[in-house]
Parts: structure tokens; sequence; C-alpha cells
């Protein structure tokens, strides 16, 4: 019986290794070497495990890449880290080819990482989402990644996308399903929407500030569902 219950055991860890297990390749491991032990210090000084939950937030106007990560009753800021380019304007993607670089909230799964990435190192951050699917939307391979150019991507550069994605792989590897990225054309402050009233994409802005909002709340990520072509969020 002993016997039996230690295979089971051993069976369940190996099952849950293989689950977490994630994409690799020789050039995110030398990645992880050269800016490892200068996360875990930054992850140490909030009180954070290394693999801890993370919440990626982006700011296009202002050029901002946002690594949140859980520290128990609320999330605090690791780092933000400068946007190299991105293409378009302020505004969602809608179609295939547009140039624009989207905005909403979208998820980064084991799946969507990219060791070995044309430009360094990258992960799609899911779009089109069920929001975009839901609109007609169209487009793919919609990344954040290195180097400096971009045809609808956030790119961050080598030396940035190196520490952002061996976050990002450490948090999945430790068992976080997906982490959150959620994408913004500004902050969204008091008066944003007198600022903006004259812009088209008023209504759509509309939708996304109330994430903005629970988020500075509660300092801890919201949820989002999409109802009725909508996207509701959720107050955690």
């Amino acid at each position: 019986m002993l016997r039996w219950i230690l295979c089971a055991a051993l069976i369940a860890t190996m099952t849950e290794a293989q689950s977490r297990s994630i994409p690799s390749s020789a050039r995110a491991e030398a990645a992880a070497a050269r800016v490892g032990v200068e996360l875990r210090e930054r992850l140490r000084a909030l009180g954070a495990d290394w693999g801890a939950r993370l919440y990626l937030r982006i700011f296009k106007a202002s050029d901002e890449l946002e690594v949140w990560v859980d520290t128990g009753a609320r999330y605090q800021l690791l780092h933000t880290w400068p946007i190299c380019t991105w293409s378009g304007a302020l505004g969602p993607k809608l179609r295939q080819g547009d140039g624009q670089a989207p905005e909403g909230f979208y998820a980064v799964g084991p799946g969507q990482l990219n060791p070995a990435s044309t430009y360094h190192l990258s992960f799609n951050l899911g779009y089109p989402n069920a929001f975009d699917r839901a609109h007609g939307r169209t487009g793919d391979y919609l990344m954040v990644h290195g180097n400096c150019v971009s045809i609808g991507c956030y790119a961050m550069g080598d030396a940035a996308i190196e520490e952002i994605y061996t976050l990002v792989a450490a948090a999945l590897a430790h068992g976080q399903s997906q982490v959150p990225v959620h994408i913004f054309p500004f902050r969204m402050d008091v008066g944003w929407e007198r600022e903006h009233a004259d812009s088209e994409w008023l209504p759509f802005w509309q939708q996304l500030a109330p994430a903005y909002q629970a988020f500075a709340d509660a300092v801890r990520p919201p949820k989002i569902r999409v109802i009725d072509k909508r996207y509701v969020v959720a107050r955690p």
C-alpha cells in the first residue's frame, strides 16, 4: 500500500511538472542566466518569490510596459520598461494589415511563448480575443518582442525583453496558467473622457476604463468577461 501511495504521489508530481513545462531554447536559457540574479533580488525586495504571479499593463501614449507582482494581499509594481516602439495610432486593432498595435484585455499562456523569435524573444498576446472575434476583427501574431521594429507589435528592445520574457516564463513555469496583459491607450485618470471626447474610440475606451479603476482600487488584476459583445469587469 505504501509503495502504491508513493508511486501515485510521484506520478502526480510528474504530471504537474509536465503541465507546467514551457518552451525553451539556448537563447532563452542564456537570457535567464544573464538577468536572473538581479530579477530575483528585485522580487525579494518586494517580498515575492521567484515565479510569483504577474500582471502586465501597457500604456501606448506614454510608451510604458509595467510588470506587477503578487506579494500576497496585493500586487506591487516590480518595474516599468519603456516601449521602444509600437505601430499605428491610439485605438484598437481592427483588421489584418492595418498596422495597429492592439488595445484591450489579453493573456499569455505557455504555448504563446516564442524562445526562438526572429526578434530575439517574444510572446503572443492572443489577439484576436473573444471581444475581437465578436466584432469580426482579424489579425494574428501580435507580439511583445525584442528589437525595435514593429508592425502591430510592442517592441521592447532586446535587453528589456530578456527581463520581461524571463519573468513571464518563470511565472508560467511555477503554476500561473495565464499572465494577463491589459493594454490601455493611456492612463485613465480623472479627466481622460473630457480630453478625448471627440475621439471615435471613446465608446470603446469607456469599456476599458472600469478595469483600470478596478485595479487602482483593489491593486489586484480584475477578471474580464465578454458579454453581448462588450467587456464586463468583475472586481477582484
